[in-house]
């Protein structure tokens, strides 16, 4: 089997159900079973193991650049680069459903995905806090059920962990994309 054949396997990414990167592999491998590791070298471990038969990891970013550590680390495992696809990134706000935005003091996400809504926030005088993953990010808001806490997530997420969105397209910049690639294993 191959990564860019249709034969159904496991696709490993970063992240929770309701990331980037997990809604880049339901729409991109659909016949996939899509596997979350809290971690990229995780991720890049599952398929140098043969755990997961390929990894579609976002290595670029319209407005941040090379996303990082995803970069080094897949360069450093020696991965081959079977496919890639540019995916626009339209960011949301979202928080418990009693929250309003003017309640709202923190907002939890990616490091990247903050960097993509850095002006947005600091205009809305809300403070960013890095946490692993934009899914995660919104299973903990959920989880914490604190008005005055937000996820940075796409809004899928809002969905997977019961939130609302408070105001969508959040990013700075409207054409704001990434670059994620699928990687196999080296041949041995």
């Amino acid at each position: 089997m191959t990564a860019d054949d249709e034969t159904p396997g496991r696709v490993a990414y970063q992240g929770a159900p309701g990331a980037f990167s997990h809604e880049a592999c339901l729409d991109l491998r659909p016949w996939d079973e899509a596997v979350g590791f809290e971690t990229f070298q995780e991720a890049i471990d599952a398929v140098l193991s043969g755990d997961c038969h390929c990894a579609l990891i976002p290595v670029e970013n319209s407005t941040v650049g090379v996303v990082e550590p995803a970069a080094t680390l897949v360069r450093e495992a020696g991965l081959v680069a079977v496919s890639d696809a540019w995916r626009p990134i339209r960011l949301a706000l979202m928080g418990v459903p009693d929250a309003r935005l003017s309640d709202i003091k923190t907002a939890e996400s990616h490091p990247v995905a903050l960097q993509q809504c850095s002006k947005a926030l600091t205009e809305m005088k809300i403070s960013a806090i890095e946490v692993f993953d934009t899914g995660g990010a919104a299973a903990a808001v959920a989880e914490a059920g604190d008005v005055s806490r937000a996820a940075v997530a796409p809004a899928r997420a809002a969905e997977v962990y019961g939130l609302i969105v408070l105001r969508n397209d959040l990013q700075d910049f409207s054409d704001n994309r990434t670059r994620f690639v699928l990687f196999t294993a080296p041949e041995a």
